[in-house]
């Protein structure tokens, strides 16, 4: 794709920390991030200090 000048740029809020964290940088913080995962059909774990998307290693994408 790159090189018929299309550019394949992952959404900022589908990048997640280690182990499935939200990032509280993002804009919006980690609400705004959890609100468009949720969009998206994900489940956010809110259970612990930093939320989480619950399985996220199902919706990993290999590079």
């Amino acid at each position: 794709m790159a090189a018929e000048g299309i550019i394949d740029i992952n959404p900022y809020w589908r990048t997640l920390k280690s182990k499935g964290e939200l990032n509280e940088k993002f804009p919006g913080g980690v609400e705004a991030q959890a609100t468009r995962l949720e969009e998206e059909g994900h489940t956010i774990d809110r259970r612990r200090k930093t939320p989480r998307v619950a399985d996220y290693e199902k919706a990993l994408v290999e590079v």
